[in-house]
Order: structure tokens, then sequence, then C-alpha cells
């Protein structure tokens, strides 16, 4: 019969809390003093998702007077998950009603944050990765990478502090590549998704919470979220998207996206992912998707008029087969 080895030639099992090195590295990146001075009051849904594991000690360690919903990480949602205006209208009255400074809301992964004022106004997921990376440049200025269907709100705070910003195709990868190759500061994509790479290459929204906390405590004083985004671009971006007609092939989806880039000769075009038209005063995006049949399309400008016209030029051009 085979020889069997004694149990205690096995090897050992090891129980290790993976959260604490994780939150000692978020903690690494901003000035907790700063924030503990001036202790925030933050209200937080964390989902019911992975989140909850950590948004408590992390808020905690960082001195903010908390109120938290959304434990434990048992999966029972009490909303739909994805932290959207529609999703969350009858949480948002939460934040004021708590008193808070600020409410934030993470997606059941804890890769993405929403944001919402102190009345309980909902900023969305766009404002997100600008705060963070307004937060991260006005200390250490760099390159920042967004894809290609993110507000330009980055890039121009970006651009106020003389730091380059490149898209990349969609697609948290596709940002992590470009931002290796440019050696970037920070990264993100417009769905809420900081990346530092000073935590790691992926979207955190620890990290988001925490860059976003010091900036308000910059100064020591806590600035409102309202006073904070008062000189950021008006900008107003519209996301939407069609069904294809039955039976495309990829051949018809290219052509509608030559089509797209037809219809607006006087602007620039980009084949980055899907078709990218770039206006002197905004852009718009029209991406097939890869596992449904449809196209999302996306626009922004500061003029509301321009985004939905320009939406309906490009709806007109992609199913054109006249």
């Amino acid at each position: 019969p085979p020889k069997i080895q004694k149990e205690s030639t096995h090897g050992s099992v090891f129980t290790i809390e993976s959260t604490l090195p994780h939150l000692h590295k978020v903690l690494s990146i901003v000035d907790v003093d700063s924030i503990r001075k001036v202790k925030p009051k933050v209200w937080i849904d964390c989902g019911h998702g992975a989140g909850s594991r950590l948004a408590r000690p992390l808020l905690e360690a960082l001195g903010c007077e908390i109120t938290v919903v959304g434990e434990p990480p048992d999966g029972q949602f009490e909303h739909e998950p994805e932290p959207t205006a529609d999703n969350l209208i009858d949480w948002l009255p939460r934040v004021p009603a708590a008193g808070a400074d600020i409410g934030f809301f993470q997606d059941p992964d804890a890769d993405r944050l929403a944001i919402a004022s102190h009345d309980g106004v909902y900023l969305g997921e766009e404002l997100t990765l600008a705060l963070a990376a307004d937060a991260v440049l006005m200390k250490s200025p760099g390159p920042v990478v967004i894809n290609c269907s993110t507000s330009q709100l980055t890039a121009h705070l970006a651009k106020r502090h003389r730091s380059p910003c490149t898209l990349s195709a969609v697609g948290e990868a596709n940002v992590v590549d470009e931002m290796l190759k440019r050696n970037a500061v920070l990264g993100g994509e417009g769905n809420g998704g900081v990346i530092d790479p000073r935590v790691g290459l992926v979207r955190d929204s620890f990290v988001a919470m925490a860059l976003i906390l010091e900036r308000m405590a910059e100064g020591g004083t806590l600035t409102p979220l309202a006073s904070l985004i008062k000189d950021f671009p008006p900008l107003t971006i519209k996301k939407t998207k069609i069904v294809l007609p039955f039976g495309w092939s990829k051949q018809d989806i290219e052509e509608s996206f030559q089509r797209v880039v037809d219809t607006f000769p006087e602007a620039t075009a980009s084949r980055l992912d899907g078709v990218r038209i770039a206006f002197a005063d905004g852009w718009l995006l029209a991406r097939a998707s890869n596992t449904e049949p449809i196209v999302r399309i996306i626009a922004e400008s500061v003029d509301k008029q321009r985004v939905a016209s320009v939406i309906e030029q490009a709806t007109k051009a992609l199913l054109d087969q006249s």
C-alpha cells in the first residue's frame, strides 16, 4: 500500500486579515491628521456588499463621524445595486437627515463610488474621479489617464494643474495599461472608479473616499462639496443607447460608425474605441457593446441643447442604411 505522510508534514494553514494591509495603504496616501482635524460627518451606504468590510474602519481611522447603512456584506440589496441617481432617489434624503457633510454610495464589489452633497443632491459618479484627481494633482502634478467615455471634467482639472490627461479605450485594464505607459499619478473611469497606483492598479472606492475627504479638508477647514465644485466647468453629459436591427454584422456596425464620422465633417474623429467625435465645445462617443446588440452613445458639452442635438444626429446616422 502507498505510504501516507504524517499530518504534521503536510504544511500549515494561516488565517490572514487582508483588509488591514489595504487600510494602511489607503491611509498612507492622504493627510490623515488634516482630515481628523475637521471631523467630517459622513453618511455611507455600503450596499450590503464587499465595501462594508473596510468602510467603517477606514472612516473611523480618518476621524469621521459616521452613519453606516448597508451592512453586513450579505448581498441582501435594499435597492438596485448600481449607484445611479434613479436607484438612489429614496436614499438621498437620508444624507441631510443624518446631518452629514457628504454621502457615499458604494457598488457591491466596492470598486466604484457615487457621492451626494450635504443637502442630498446626487453629484454622481463622474465627479468622484474629478474630485479625486483635484486632490492628487494639487499636491503632485503628473499624467492622468481616463477612458474615452469619461467626462472631460477631469481633463479640465488636469489642465489647471498643468498635467497631461490621456484617453484610453473603455475598460479598467485599458486604463491601467495606459497609466503604466505614461507613468500616471492617477487614472479612472467616469463610473466612479478611481485608480491610484500608490495603492493598487485597480478601481478602489476606499481610495476615492479618502482622497475626496482630503480635498474637503484642505486648508484646515471643512469645505462643502458645493464650494469645491462651483468653479468646475458647467458640463452636461448624457448617456443613452440604441438597439441595433436584428442580424446586424460587424461590417454593418463599422459602416454605421463611418456614417457618424461623415455627419460631423467639421469635427475630429478617433477610432480608439468605437467612434469618438471631438467638437470645439464637447464630444460624442458611439461604442458597440461586446455582450448586447446595442450601441451606447455618450455626449458632453457646455450646451445642453448641443448634447441633445448631436445625440439625435448620431442616432439617425447609425440607423440610416438608405
